[in-house]
C-alpha cells in the first residue's frame, strides 16, 4: 500500500532523512523505533508532504504522491495523528469529529460517526464536551477518532501513549488492534518498545535519518540486542 523509496528530506540546509526505504501493506502495523531526533516524526510528516521529499518517491496504492499537496495526500487516504494530539481544544468532541470528516462524502458522515462512537464509547458520552477539558487519554482517543473520520487507508500514528497512564496505554493498544482488524494500515512511532513489538508485524530501526535495520517484530521480541544497540533500552 505505502511504498517509500530512497527518500531524502531537508529542513532548510539540514538533511533530516537519508535515502529511506519503507513499506506498509494493507492492514499491517509497522513500527518506527529510534532515539529522539532519529527522524521518525520527520518521516511521517514527509509522507504527508511537509517537509517535501527532495529525493526519492512515495507511493500509495501504486500512485506517486511525492509531490502532491498535503490536502490531496489526505484525500487519497493518508491520515496523521501527530505527536501531542493537536485537537481543537475549544471545539466540542462532535465538532472535532466534524473537522475530521471535512473532505469526505457528507452522505457517509452518520455511518462514520456511529463507527467511531462504537469504537470510542467514552467520546460518545462526552459528545458535547470541549476537547480541551478531556483527559490526556481521552484527547488521544479523539485525535485517533478524528483521523478515522477521514476514512483512511493508512494512519500515521505518532507517540500515541506518551504521558498516558498504564490503563489508557492498554486501551490505545486495543484500538490499534481494532484498526488492523478493519483493514486500516498503521505506521506507528512509539517509544514504548514492548508495546510496539507486541502490536506490530514489522519494525524499522532508524538512526540519524537512516534505516539501519528492518526485521519482523517477533524476531526482535526474541532477541532485542539490535534495539539495545540503537536505543540503549
Amino acid at each position: 500500500m505505502l511504498e517509500v523509496r530512497g527518500v531524502a528530506a531537508f529542513y532548510g540546509a539540514i538533511q533530516a532523512l537519508h535515502g529511506v526505504d519503507l513499506d506498509v501493506a494493507q492492514g499491517e502495523i509497522v513500527t518506527l523505533i529510534g532515539a529522539n531526533g532519529a527522524g521518525k516524526s520527520t518521516l511521517l510528516m514527509t509522507v504527508c508532504g511537509n517537509p517535501r521529499a527532495r529525493v526519492g518517491t512515495i507511493k500509495l496504492d501504486g500512485e506517486d504522491i511525492t509531490h502532491l499537496p498535503t490536502h490531496e495526500i489526505v484525500r487519497r487516504g493518508v491520515a496523521q495523528v501527530p505527536e501531542g494530539r493537536r485537537i481543537f481544544p475549544r471545539m466540542s468532541v462532535f465538532e472535532n469529529l466534524q473537522m475530521g470528516a471535512v473532505i469526505t462524502d457528507p452522505a457517509h458522515f452518520k455511518h462514520d460517526l456511529d463507527r467511531v462512537f462504537a469504537m470510542f464509547p467514552r467520546l460518545a458520552e462526552r459528545r458535547e464536551q470541549r476537547g480541551g477539558t478531556l483527559s490526556g487519554g481521552e484527547q488521544q482517543m479523539l485525535a485517533i477518532a478524528r483521523a478515522m473520520m477521514l476514512e483512511p487507508k493508512i494512519i500515521l500514528l505518532d507517540e500515541p501513549t506518551e504521558g498516558l497512564m498504564p490503563r489508557m496505554v492498554s486501551q490505545i493498544r486495543q484500538i490499534i488492534d481494532v484498526l488492523r482488524e478493519e483493514g486500516v494500515a498503521v505506521l506507528l512511532v512509539e517509544q514504548n518498545v514492548p508495546l510496539t513489538l507486541e502490536a506490530s508485524q514489522r519494525v524499522y530501526l532508524i538512526e540519524k535519518g537512516e534505516v539501519r535495520h528492518h526485521a519482523p517484530s517477533a524476531e526482535l521480541r526474541v532477541d532485542d540486542a539490535v534495539i539495545h544497540q540503537y536505543m540503549g533500552v
